[in-house]
């Protein structure tokens, strides 16, 4: 008995969905409609268009930062190191207005900045990568910090008590830190390092 195989219509199939594609809001648009508002997403406006992501750290993650800029103004203190972190700036990294979790910048930078019109990249950005951060997300952000020339990032794993550290020509150099690993800032801030233990420490 032969088996007889059975031509499926395609009018039968379910249609497939239509996709539309984000409408383009220009920059002062953006400004009006997003750059001020107090929610639990961070807006950004890249390649013409609004993304809205969850925040990268909520309440349950601020002692992160908190460990960070203690160990950053114990630093300062001792002359070990300039500028600032600054949670959440608004910056453009060429073409793209992002919001990097925590940025250093210089004194230099941060005045220069006073100009509505100036335009500053910062050396060294911090991430907080929450469950709520999308892979390609991630790896956009990190195409617009290369391309506009950031030198080292760092993604702070909180769920895995993890910390990448990209560095070197295009942020091309990886390590991935846990316990006692040191993860540094060099060379953009040499003297600028604290374990992976003491940026999860909650006491």
């Amino acid at each position: 008995m032969s088996a007889t195989a059975v031509q499926a219509n395609p009018s039968s199939f379910p249609p497939k969905p239509i996709f539309k594609a984000a409408k383009p809001i220009s920059w002062e648009a953006f400004q009006r409609k997003y750059l001020s508002r107090e929610d639990e997403f961070k807006y950004e406006w890249v390649n013409g268009q609004v993304v809205k992501t969850k925040r990268g750290m909520d309440k349950t993650q601020f002692y992160i930062q908190f460990n960070l800029i203690q160990c950053f103004r114990s630093l300062y203190n001792e002359g070990k190191v300039i500028g600032e972190l600054i949670a959440e700036p608004d910056l453009f990294f060429l073409s793209n207005h992002r919001r990097p979790d925590i940025t250093w910048l210089t004194k230099e930078q941060i005045y220069r900045l006073a100009d509505p019109e100036a335009y500053e990249v910062p050396a060294f950005i911090v991430e907080v990568i929450s469950n709520n951060d999308k892979m390609n997300t991630v790896r956009e952000k990190m195409i617009n910090y290369r391309d506009a020339g950031v030198q080292v990032v760092w993604h702070i794993f909180p769920k895995m008590q993890q910390v990448d550290v990209y560095s070197g020509k295009n942020l091309s150099q990886s390590q991935l830190c846990s316990g006692d690993d040191v993860c540094s800032a060099e060379p953009t801030l040499p003297n600028f390092k604290i374990t992976v233990n003491e940026i999860f420490r909650k006491k």
